[in-house]
C-alpha cells in the first residue's frame, strides 16, 4: 500500500520545488526567465489537457494533467510573490472565502431549490462583485478577452440573455443561423476577404447561440468534432497503407471512399 504525505506537506513540497526552480543561484535557467505573459499560454494549454484527459476517461492521465495545471497556479503565485503582490497562501485564502461567500445555501441559511436556481444565484453574486470592483456597469463587463472565441461568444450571449436580449424560442435562433449562412454565400460570390471573414464570424456566433439554447458547450462540441475527424482520417491513412498506397497519392474520389469506409466502421456499419 502506497503512503501519501498529508495534503499540506504535498503542497509545501511543490512550493519548495517551485522556489528552487526560480532560485537566481542554481535554479533552472528556463524557469527563471519566465514571466506572467510567457507562462499564460502554458496555463491555458494545461487546462485543455485536463479536459482531454476527462474525455479519454483515463484516471492516471487526469491525475497527471491536474498536477500540471496545479503547477501552473504555483508558478504564477511564485512570480507574484517575487513581485511583492501576493503568495500561494493568499490565492488559497481568496478562493476559500469566495466559495463560502457564493454558497450561502451550504455555509449559511440561504435556500435554493435546484442546480438551475443555484446557477442564477451564482451569476447574480458574480455580477454584484464585478460592480463593486469596476466602474464599467455594462452587462458584458468582465467577459475576458483571453477566452477562446467560442467560449467568449457563449458567455456574451448568456450575459445579454439575462436581461431579456435573447430569442424566446429555438426556432428564431435556427432561422438566424440560416440567415447568416445565406449572407456567407453572398459574400463568397461578390465580397472581399474582409467581408467573407465578417460573415463567417457572424455565422459562427449564431451557431454558438444555437448551441447555448440547446445547452451544448460549443468548445466541447468542436473538440469532439476534431477528435472524430482525427480518428477517421488516421483510419483512412491506415487503410491506404494496408493497400500498399500512400494517402497523399490517391485522388479525391478514392480518399472519399476511404473516408466513408472509416465512417461506416466507426458507426458499426
Amino acid at each position: 500500500m502506497n503512503e501519501h504525505p498529508p495534503p499540506v506537506e504535498g503542497i509545501q513540497r511543490l512550493l519548495d520545488i517551485m522556489a528552487r526552480l526560480r532560485d537566481p543561484d542554481g535554479g533552472c535557467p528556463w524557469d527563471r526567465e519566465q514571466d506572467f505573459a510567457s507562462i499564460a499560454p502554458y496555463t491555458i494549454e494545461e487546462a485543455y489537457e485536463v479536459a482531454e484527459a476527462i474525455a479519454h476517461g483515463d484516471p492516471e492521465e487526469l491525475r497527471d494533467e491536474l498536477g500540471d495545471l496545479l503547477f501552473q497556479v504555483v508558478f504564477h503565485a511564485r512570480m507574484a510573490g517575487e513581485c511583492g503582490w501576493f503568495g500561494f497562501d493568499d490565492v488559497v485564502e481568496a478562493i476559500c472565502d469566495k466559495m463560502i461567500r457564493r454558497h450561502p445555501h451550504v455555509f449559511a441559511d440561504a435556500e435554493v431549490a435546484d442546480a438551475r436556481e443555484q446557477t442564477e444565484a451564482w451569476e447574480a453574486m458574480k455580477a454584484h462583485e464585478r460592480a463593486r470592483k469596476q466602474q464599467d456597469s455594462s452587462v458584458l463587463a468582465g467577459v475576458s478577452l483571453a477566452l477562446p472565441g467560442l467560449t467568449r461568444a457563449r458567455k456574451l450571449q448568456a450575459r445579454a440573455a439575462r436581461i431579456g436580449f435573447d430569442w424566446p424560442e429555438q426556432s428564431g435562433v435556427l432561422a438566424k443561423v440560416h440567415e447568416e449562412l445565406r449572407e456567407v454565400e453572398q459574400a463568397l460570390e461578390s465580397g472581399t476577404t474582409e467581408a467573407i471573414e465578417e460573415e463567417l464570424g457572424d455565422l459562427l456566433f449564431a451557431v454558438v447561440n444555437l448551441a447555448r439554447h440547446r445547452e451544448v458547450d460549443p468548445e466541447a462540441a468542436v473538440r469532439a468534432a476534431n477528435s472524430k475527424f482525427t480518428r477517421r482520417f488516421q483510419r483512412m491513412e491506415q487503410c491506404a497503407k494496408e493497400s500498399g498506397n500512400d494517402l497523399s497519392g490517391l485522388g479525391l474520389e478514392a480518399m472519399d471512399a476511404l473516408w466513408e469506409r472509416a465512417k461506416r466502421e466507426e458507426q458499426g456499419g
